[in-house]
């Protein structure tokens, strides 16, 4: 009899194990982005049609990806890769954990090399990532992280095509205007979608330079969440 009951808290235990095993398991996020997840979930409304096209193109790309279990590869790209494709590629990071969307990974380039800016750092962190800088000189990486027991994103400014980036297969998502025309088209993305913002750099050295960049990252963080929000997991 205790053996047969034992098997109930042998098999949770066993379950346990697998669970902790498994990469694509729903993470703990930080329990600060969590406060501010809940809050831009409420704006998804506030997204206007023209924009909603071309996140759905996100989204769906996202769902073949996921209904044929395969790698789902999102690089986001602007001019520097300073400020606005390194807001796309934290919260596509993010809104997968927080939906539970299994195998995607997130990057980011420029049409040129600067480094990932201070305000945009600045920004995140007020968001809710922890942040820390990994190694100094023009061009820093640092280490990103959006929840327990998740391996930080190693955030710094590189070309799309630098070697640290998919080569193929992955979806293109331009993030300003500039890098838009600059690259009609992207060697090696299987789709390329346009969703440009406006530059906050423009506020910069300004009394709305804070709240520039936090409009800016609140944007892309409600987007890219409501792109996450339309994937359907397939189990």
């Amino acid at each position: 009899m205790k053996l047969f009951s034992l098997l109930p808290l042998c098999l949770l235990f066993i379950t346990a194990i697998f669970l902790s095993n498994d990469p694509d398991k729903k993470v703990v996020l930080n329990s600060s982005l969590v406060t501010y997840i809940n809050g831009i979930k409420q704006d998804f409304s506030k997204i206007p049609q023209d924009r909603k096209v071309e996140l759905d193109k996100i989204a769906e790309f996202i769902q073949l990806k996921v209904n044929a279990k395969e790698p789902v590869q999102l690089t986001y790209i602007c001019t520097h890769n300073s400020r606005r494709s390194h807001f796309g590629q934290l919260w596509a990071a993010t809104a997968a954990a927080y939906y539970g969307v299994p195998r995607v990974k997130t990057f980011s380039g420029g049409t040129e090399v600067s480094a990932f800016n201070e305000r945009a750092i600045a920004a995140c962190k007020r968001a809710g990532f922890d942040i820390a800088k990994a190694s100094e000189g023009p061009n820093p990486l640092y280490a990103v992280n959006y929840a327990a027991g998740v391996e930080p994103i190693k955030a710094f400014s590189k070309k799309y095509d630098d070697a640290s980036n998919p080569q193929s297969n992955f979806l293109a998502i331009m993030t300003c205007s500039q890098a838009d025309k600059a690259c009609p088209i992207v060697k090696g993305a299987a789709v390329r979608v346009a969703t440009p913002y406006d530059d906050p750099k423009a506020f910069d050295g300004t009394a709305q330079e804070t709240a520039k960049y936090d409009e800016r990252c609140k944007q892309i963080a409600t987007e890219t969440f409501y792109v996450f929000s339309k994937v359907k997991v397939v189990i």
